[in-house]
């Protein structure tokens, strides 16, 4: 049977873990908890990619109104809740164009059908869907192409105040793809004037690139490689006193916007995280057995250098391929890729959706999934997973959503912590259990710590006769529902803070029934 969704949630939706929960990072080993200890808190990364390029998963079709864009995206956000998930990759700047209010860049065309159309109604997409995660208690990572100027997809006519007007020196015509140069360094600007706009102007939890630095290569009508036409550019550097190859100029160029624009992020809000999804290959024989794309060589993308320097926050290889398969083993790339994290890094494993839809043959269905969710769980040094991509969620083959949901994300986690970004904890909160006089049922107050702001999330653990039971809640909701009238009253509970990289509080304790000390106080410790 299917899971049925809603298509709007409360907004103070809760998640409910059981004691006989499994904890991500155990290797499937039990959660043990007394009668005065609640089980230990999950930590796992459960992320979920919302594409626009193309339309892919978000909106539907170009053309559609404010209130059907809107519509959609609330059912996105409500499954990611109903799976327990705890982020959404969202994708901002599919090529040089904006799902959000730029004065840099025209409006996307994918959510109009014409380029520079804003939405009408006018809303701000970008400041919607933060809007509406965070209220249900997901983290939103904003999603950019950096150098893609134009998808063949692109629909309607080119905006005057697109880059291909404004800019038509820096843009390169390679095969099918518009691009711009990533050797030039007004190019460059560009991008990292475009992320930190963002970064300074929404409340994003992280800024996201995918694998496009420099194009896949393209090929001509008789099978041949072109070349990236990227001549003058380079003959440029020459000139100008610099002495490396082609192809090693090309991997510098994006080492060091790799390096700068961390730097840059971090010091316009040091809380947001900045991570890149790499192509799962870094080079073939990396492990050995591995053959395939060598991203090293044919994108330009030393990958494993920015991990093995900490240039990121996290790294999500796209991991799109079966368990087993001989020359792109899921187990043994996930392994290298976690022994390459010299700087202890948030690794994610990026998950191939659609492999859900494949019940034929060998295919195994939503089962290959919830196997590599286990298998991440097993492999030490793995935090987590992010699925490629929403409609597969949302069209449900194989009933994939409820079976993770079930199976595999039964018990809420926690994101796993950044602390070489933060290292520093909220306060314990300040907490009371109280009888509402309206609806007699007994709430739970919180509180930030005094003097501190309101933290990003709340993690209420209580204790009844059925044992323990842990909630995550979004910071915002201050009051929440302990038992409901006839229901049985937690014996205590014990109510954390989350800060924005991920520290945990201290715990306050309160004993509704008896509290030793009065109800105003936090309970003992």
């Amino acid at each position: 049977m299917k899971l049925r969704f809603l298509w709007l949630l409360p907004i103070a939706t809760a998640f409910t873990l059981s004691t006989a929960a499994v904890s991500p990072l155990t290797a499937q080993k039990a959660i043990s908890s007394t009668d005065t200890i609640p089980p230990p808190i999950a930590r796992e990364f459960r992320g979920v990619w919302i594409a626009t390029v193309r339309n892919m998963d978000w909106p539907s079709r170009p053309g559609l109104s404010t209130w059907e864009q809107q519509h959609e995206m609330l059912a996105m956000l409500n499954r990611a809740v109903a799976m327990h998930l705890n982020a959404v990759i969202f994708q901002v700047r599919p090529e040089a164009g904006a799902l959000y209010k730029s004065d840099i860049e025209p409006w996307s065309p994918f959510l109009s059908g014409r380029m520079g159309r804003a939405p009408e109604p006018y809303y701000d997409p970008l400041a919607f869907v933060v809007r509406e995660a965070h209220a249900r208690g997901l983290e939103v990572h904003a999603w950019f192409n950096p150098y893609r100027a134009l998808d063949p997809s692109s629909p309607g006519p080119v905006s005057p105040s697109h880059v291909t007007r404004t800019d038509p020196e820096v843009i390169r015509r390679y095969g099918s793809q518009v691009w711009m140069d990533p050797g030039d360094p007004t190019v460059v600007a560009r991008t990292i004037r475009v992320i930190l706009d963002v970064t300074k102007r929404y409340d994003i939890d992280a800024v996201h690139i995918d694998d496009y630095f420099y194009p896949y290569r393209e090929t001509d009508r008789h099978g041949r490689t072109i070349q990236f036409p990227d001549s003058k550019t380079y003959a440029l550097y020459r000139r100008t006193g610099g002495t490396l190859s082609l192809d090693d100029w090309r991997r510098n160029n994006v080492d060091t916007f790799v390096e700068h624009i961390g730097e840059q992020i971090h010091a316009v809000k040091p809380w947001v995280r900045f991570g890149i999804s790499p192509f799962g290959i870094w080079r073939p024989g990396y492990p050995a057995s591995v053959r395939g794309l060598d991203s090293f060589a044919e994108i330009f993308a030393d990958t494993r250098k920015w991990l093995r320097n900490g240039w990121v926050d996290y790294l999500v290889p796209q991991l799109y391929w079966p368990i087993g398969r001989p020359q792109q083993d899921f187990s043994s790339l996930l392994a290298w890729w976690v022994s390459q994290n010299e700087f202890k890094r948030n690794i994610y494993a990026g998950l191939n959706a659609s492999l859900a839809d494949n019940t034929k043959g060998k295919g195994r269905g939503a089962s290959e999934l919830t196997d590599q969710i286990r298998l991440t769980r097993a492999q030490e040094g793995a935090a987590g997973d992010v699925f490629f991509s929403m409609s597969t969620f949302m069209q449900d083959p194989d009933s994939v959503a409820e079976k993770i949901a079930r199976e595999s994300y039964a018990a809420p986690a926690l994101p796993p912590a950044s602390p070489w970004l933060d290292a520093s904890a909220p306060g314990e909160p300040q907490a009371i259990a109280r009888l509402d006089m309206q609806s007699g049922e007994m709430m739970l107050d919180m509180d930030p710590a005094p003097g501190q702001k309101a933290p990003w999330l709340w993690v209420i653990q209580a204790h009844t006769s059925n044992g323990w039971s842990t909630q995550i809640l979004p910071g915002a909701e201050n009051t929440h529902l302990l038992a409901a009238l006839g229901e049985s009253t937690p014996r205590e509970v014990w109510a954390y803070a989350v800060g924005r990289t991920g520290n945990l509080s201290r715990p306050t304790r309160v004993f509704p029934n008896g509290d030793p000390l009065p109800l105003t106080k936090n309970g003992p410790r």
